[in-house]
């Protein structure tokens, strides 16, 4: 039997340890660390930098023994346009709780006005002195500051390095920016509508009885050429 010499033992035990030392260092790998973890793009890093400042937009009204004035009741209308244009989430009522009955009156205005009744809030509160006893009615407005492109540009002709240069993805998160039309969805996403039960029932009351579930076709949808008189 043909022994091994002594420098290929040694060559082979280190190899063999080297092996199990590596394997020991992969399983050992943190989660947030080797390929696994996706890396930011420079464009999405560049949407990082975009700013959204929010500042309430409100007016402010006196309170009436009577109710509503002309005038209230036109800047209201006015600051529902407001809202609607941009696309508010919340508008809220803030009024003496002496006051609650003209509150509630102006509520009632924005719901006619076309806010819903669901995103219309009343928020009492105690006056602690005379210049307290107003009715506050607004929301928050939120806007997007503009990004300022090109100011480090550097030799775009070095590429040895194969990098972005300073000001990639610059423009696309300026853009985005300047044209959103809710800042606000920069912020966080908007919240899901409720599903639509009664036409759930309807499909699936469809589907257990073997019956088409998908809309009936009209005339307008069958794709035909018009047949107008010439």
């Amino acid at each position: 039997m043909t022994q091994m010499s002594p420098v290929k033992t040694v060559l082979k035990t280190a190899l063999l340890a080297a092996a199990v030392a590596s394997l020991a260092a992969c399983a050992s790998t943190s989660p947030d660390q080797g390929p696994s973890k996706t890396a930011r793009t420079e464009t999405e890093q560049w949407m990082d930098r975009v700013k959204v400042s929010s500042a309430p937009d409100e007016i402010i009204l006196a309170p009436h023994a009577a109710g509503l004035s002309a005038n209230q009741g036109a800047a209201l209308e006015a600051l529902v346009d407001r809202w609607l244009d941009a696309e508010g989430r919340e508008l809220v009522v803030t009024a003496p709780n002496a006051s609650g009955a003209m509150a509630s009156q102006i509520r009632d205005r924005l719901v006619s006005l076309g806010a819903p009744s669901a995103r219309v809030r009343i928020v009492g509160f105690n006056p602690t002195g005379p210049d307290d006893n107003t009715i506050r009615v607004g929301f928050l407005r939120y806007a997007a500051e503009p990004i300022k492109c090109g100011q480090a540009w550097e030799n775009l002709t070095r590429t040895r390095k194969n990098e972005a240069y300073a000001n990639f993805g610059c423009a696309i998160a300026a853009n985005l920016a300047a044209q959103v039309a809710n800042p606000e969805d920069l912020v966080h996403p908007r919240g899901m509508d409720p599903a639509d039960a009664g036409r759930r029932d309807t499909v699936f009351k469809k589907y257990r009885k073997g019956e088409t579930t998908s809309s009936a076709k009209d005339d307008q949808g069958s794709g035909a050429i018009s047949k107008a008189i010439q």
